[in-house]
């Protein structure tokens, strides 16, 4: 059923955390939008949702769900262990839902999703907002208008640094970062915006081959911190992805190298968020409109913060007037291709 126009979205927030707070707030920004509803397990005075005014407040996903009050969509920014069980608690009680990356951590958990949301006529919005970066919705359309030829070669490298100051805080272990169970890996929780990316531009792979490596988290993570996956694309070209959240102090890069048969590109940065080199046949590079900057969260950077886009798009979405950006198949497509490289360790 699609909203009318003059009708405000009502969402709810379950998960408080850094992530959480910024879907509470981009839903108090958009003027289409409103908070009706937060939930964390975390008493309310420790979660610093002061700035989110008084919005009634839930302690359990199935309070909030039995409370009667109106919803529309959910968002689940709770740990990616609970993101499939969150999404289909919230479809199941008839709300659309708004949900993290990941989408789950394994294929199977993603296909449960979008199956209740089929038999409920609801719809799961994937949260993968580096596609709205300029550098990379360029790249796309370059990719899609054949600019830059054949696909030869596509090289991905995601080079981090998530430290102690990550991973502990006032000299405890975080609840679940780090954990298998419930962080699912590097892939799933640093990384995964760029396998979307990957995903989205030159689609699925093939013929995955890799080689992991825990170097200096041994204390801190269940899985590896350091990998090097190679591949085929189905559509044509080769690919490798390199990724490490073992650099020191500060993050490295984020960059997206594609050598075609009509010219090459290499979009980098720290967070894949600039032109570092535009080399093709018979093209003038256009001038893009500026990247906005990374989520900060203090001792650590994560990837663009363009949270607002992804609220603009349920709002365009429910009312009628734009299809999805990520759709759930797709945020299944990311998981499935994890799954996959994980399933070589």
């Amino acid at each position: 059923m699609t909203q009318s126009n003059s009708e405000l979205i009502k969402y709810a927030v379950i998960g408080c955390g850094h992530i959480g707070k910024r879907h509470a707030t981009m839903t108090q920004r958009n003027e289409e939008s409103t908070l009706v509803a937060v939930c964390d397990i975390l008493p309310k005075e420790k979660l610093g949702i002061e700035s989110l005014g008084d919005v009634p407040f839930f302690s359990s996903i199935d309070d909030l769900l039995a409370s009667g009050i109106e919803i529309d969509v959910v968002c689940i920014c709770t740990p990616n262990g609970y993101h499939a069980e969150h999404s289909i608690k919230a479809l199941d009680a008839g709300h659309h839902v708004v949900c993290e990356k990941p989408m789950g951590l394994t294929k199977a958990e993603c296909e449960n999703v979008i199956y209740k949301a089929l038999n409920m006529s609801r719809k799961v919005f994937c949260v993968m907002q580096n596609r709205y970066s300029p550098p990379s919705a360029w790249l796309k359309e370059t990719i899609e208008k054949g600019i830059l030829g054949d696909i030869h070669l596509v090289q991905i490298n995601c080079f981090w640094n998530r430290d102690d100051r990550y991973y502990f805080k006032g000299g405890k272990k975080h609840a679940w970062k780090g954990q298998l169970s419930l962080d699912g890996g590097t892939l799933f929780t640093q990384f995964s915006h760029f396998v979307d990316i990957m995903y989205w531009m030159f689609g699925d792979v093939s013929n995955i081959q890799a080689r992991f490596e825990n170097f200096t988290h041994e204390h801190s993570i269940e899985f590896e911190d350091t990998g090097i996956v190679s591949f085929e694309f189905i559509n044509g070209g080769l690919g490798t992805l390199n990724y490490s959240t073992a650099v020191w102090g500060s993050n490295l890069e984020s960059s997206l190298t594609v050598i075609g048969s009509k010219g090459s590109v290499k979009v980098g940065g720290q967070y894949m968020n600039e032109i570092v080199h535009c080399n093709i046949e018979n093209y003038e590079m256009p001038e893009l409109p500026p990247t906005n900057p990374a989520n900060d969260y203090g001792a650590y950077k994560g990837s663009a913060n363009n949270h607002g886009y992804v609220f603009e798009n349920v709002a365009n979405v429910l009312k009628g007037r734009k299809q999805i950006t990520t759709n759930a198949l797709e945020g299944l497509k990311v998981v499935d291709i994890i799954e996959r490289i994980y399933g070589l360790k």
